[in-house]
């Protein structure tokens, strides 16, 4: 393929992939970068959240041409059951900074964007160029890759694994295990059309404003997940997910939860007269801490998604994969700099830089939420957002009935729907895994 011996190879051009590469690029590195789809962000046409802190650390002046849709100046948070929505939400005029802070993608067209600043760094980027095993030297270090090109054959100092939530070629290489289905979630994703001047009107916004609503409830069945939608410059993204898992467990189907969710009263008016033109499907890693792999060794290291990189509580990965690509692109430099050899020894550095950024210090505080969810999911995704909707249609009806009745009422609903040994149980068990 390429005779020359790189000082890196990058497997991936997704968000981390390109951090990665781009990174390294930039600090005067010889990186290839292989991608197996026909152009970069060709498998990804939802929308998504840009994070503009971890994009501004490696591309500074990026709001100068990134295909940036909307910067979100209002959050909420729904709990749904499949009648009413008990909310809250966040909105700051603050938020319409010079420099804001998260920002809605399309992450086709973003992916292309990040594509071109990396080649325009200098890396070499191959498509539709399938990594199929890691080449190893006697002692065992990773020392390149093949691919299915003819003479598909690549060598360099370390490769870096930025394939995403399979990781297939780590797993062929025996570097991490098959992901389980109680670790990864399926998500499904729409993109309706709208005229600017309706989203604008529909969610009170004004020039580049956006809103983004997260929501969990009855809407995923019983089964550990939620859904979302995002306001784009003339589009709206809609979607849901749920752990693998719980797909195979109750027979749910992920496009007949996102049918329910996009005809819940509270959202089909939101959608009403869009035209849907695009729909995706991909896996999101939702094991958090305890299900990180091995992320170094001889000759490699892993970053993104393939290091199960995602703060699930928050709903946070882009962030995440750019900042854990950046952080390994500055270790191999540094390396490089001090011409240190790429062993699992040296490669360690990355690990500890890790261990001090706030991904790991994130992922590492809601280590226990993924058990806590698996046991208690049936009722955080049902019994509750039940008893909070009915208490709240009890608080605000004006029937002629004193309030201290309906506190009394409400309490009821709550003891004899769950026993007081039961909320105090779930309270405590919520307030462990949390810290």
């Amino acid at each position: 393929m390429i005779e020359e011996k790189f000082d890196a190879i990058v497997v991936g051009a997704g968000a981390s992939g390109n951090a990665c590469a781009y990174t390294m690029a930039k600090l005067g590195l010889k990186v290839l970068q292989l991608e197996r789809g026909e152009y970069p962000g060709s498998k990804n046409v939802q929308g998504a959240i840009l994070y503009a802190d971890a994009l501004e650390k490696i591309i500074p002046d990026f709001r100068d041409d990134a295909p940036l849709e909307r910067h979100i100046v209002e959050q909420r948070q729904w709990t749904m059951t499949d009648s009413a929505h008990v909310g809250m939400h966040f909105r700051s005029e603050e938020f319409n900074e010079d420099r804001p802070n998260r920002y809605t993608i399309v992450r086709a067209q973003f992916d292309k964007w990040f594509s071109r600043k990396v080649r325009e760094a200098g890396v070499t980027l191959l498509c539709e160029t399938t990594v199929t095993e890691l080449l190893r030297n006697n002692s065992g270090a990773v020392i390149g890759v093949r691919t299915d090109r003819a003479d598909g054959v690549a060598f360099a100092n370390i490769v870096v694994l930025a394939e995403g939530v399979n990781g297939l070629v780590g797993q062929r290489a025996g570097l991490r295990d098959v992901v389980t289905p109680e670790s990864v979630a399926l998500a499904v994703k729409e993109m309706h059309f709208l005229p600017r001047e309706v989203i604008e009107e529909r969610f009170n916004l004004k020039g580049n404003e956006g809103v983004v609503i997260e929501a969990m409830g009855t809407i995923t069945k019983g089964m550990t997940g939620t859904a979302f939608l995002y306001t784009n410059a003339e589009s709206i993204s809609v979607g849901i997910g749920c752990l693998v898992s719980d797909f195979q467990g109750t027979g749910q189907t992920p496009y007949g939860l996102l049918e329910a969710f996009k005809n819940h009263p509270s959202i089909k008016s939101l959608l009403a007269g869009s035209e849907c033109k695009e729909y995706a499907a991909h896996l999101i890693p939702e094991g958090g801490y305890k299900a990180i792999p091995q992320l170094y060794g001889d000759g490699w290291l892993v970053v993104g998604d393939a290091g199960q990189f995602v703060n699930a509580v928050h709903r946070e990965g882009s962030n995440l994969a750019m900042t854990t690509g950046r952080i390994a692109g500055e270790t191999i430099a540094w390396l490089k700099v001090r011409r240190d050899a790429a062993t699992a020894a040296n490669l360690s550095e990355y690990q500890r830089r890790l261990d001090a950024s706030f991904v790991m210090k994130d992922l590492k505080k809601y280590k226990n939420i993924p058990d806590f969810l698996h046991k208690s999911g049936a009722h955080l995704f049902g019994l509750y957002p039940r008893l909070i909707a009915q208490a709240a249609q009890t608080w605000f009806r004006v029937d002629g009935k004193d309030k201290r009745a309906k506190e009394s009422e409400i309490i009821k609903s709550f003891t004899r729907s769950r026993s007081l040994s039961g909320l105090l149980g779930d309270a405590f068990k919520l307030a462990r895994a949390w810290r």
